[in-house]
């Protein structure tokens, strides 16, 4: 049990209490029916995509692996989250452990880290596709895809355990134990806290922006890339390549879940004080 301090302040509380969407609450039964079935969708599409690139000899090569990867990673991001959205919604279980907060919120932002570094690695291998197609197949070997998927693998895993410790250890007395949220959020965690929270909010938007920044940036310049080197070839080659650019571009963005947290948080980031 949280222990109280003064004026309703609590120590370190062991149970946190999700409401959901604020300003929905009366509707929150039916939100979950269109969540539930956007998510057993992702599951089945993730999955038959897995299915087809791992039994499918030819599928075998970098770009194919990295949407195998993006599809997994998509799938365990939606796990972290709906499930307990729709216990929320359905079954009047807003509870959740501290701990348990801490460790969902781990999960998120390390999934979401890991699809940003897939994007990136999907779009470095247009890049090479592209702009130097005779020496695409030397550079990105399996040895090279290895090193990748192990590189935005811990890049968010690791970025992300500061802010747990941060949390854990730093901010002791909060003001409710109650979230405005569907799911741990860092920010929403945060807020719930009476001590002074500047670091834990630098660190978190400088965790986000050497994930997130930096993988948007570096993606916007090599599709620019890409595009300027289109748009200097011939103009036969140019309808030929253009149709796979925008193939490529569109299964980039296919695997992403329907279940994405994001606009949830839309919807009560101004009720999160």
């Amino acid at each position: 049990m949280p222990l109280p301090i003064t004026n309703g302040t609590l120590f370190m509380p062991f149970v946190l209490t999700f409401i959901g969407i604020p300003r929905l609450k009366s509707v929150q039964c039916w939100i979950g029916i269109p969540f539930c079935a956007m998510y057993i969708i992702a599951l089945i599409g993730n999955s038959l995509v897995l299915i087809i690139i791992k039994s499918e000899p030819s599928l075998q090569e970098p770009m194919y692996i990295f949407l195998a990867m993006l599809g997994a990673t998509d799938t365990s991001l939606s796990t972290s989250i709906v499930p307990k959205m729709l216990g929320i919604f359905w079954f009047h279980l807003p509870e959740i452990y501290f701990d348990a907060c801490l460790f969902q919120m781990w999960l998120i932002h390390t999934f979401q880290g890991i699809e940003s570094g897939i994007l990136l690695a999907m779009a470095l291998g247009c890049y090479g596709v592209i702009c130097y197609p005779l020496r695409h197949a030397m550079v990105f070997t399996r040895q090279l895809v290895t090193y990748i998927v192990v590189g935005v693998t811990l890049r968010p895993a690791i970025l992300v355990i500061p802010r747990l410790l941060l949390i854990k250890c730093r901010l002791k007395i909060y003001r409710t134990k109650l979230i405005s949220h569907t799911y741990c959020e860092h920010m929403a965690l945060v807020k719930l806290a009476t001590e002074d929270v500047y670091i834990n909010k630098f660190y978190g938007i400088l965790g986000a922006f050497i994930v997130g920044g930096f993988d948007f940036i570096f993606i916007t310049l090599t599709y620019i890339q890409v595009f300027i080197t289109i748009f200097h070839l011939p103009l036969k080659e140019i309808w030929i390549l253009y149709p796979i650019i925008c193939t490529h571009h569109l299964v980039q963005c296919l695997p992403t879940s329907p279940t994405n947290p994001q606009p949830l948080y839309l919807w009560d980031k101004d009720q999160a004080h």
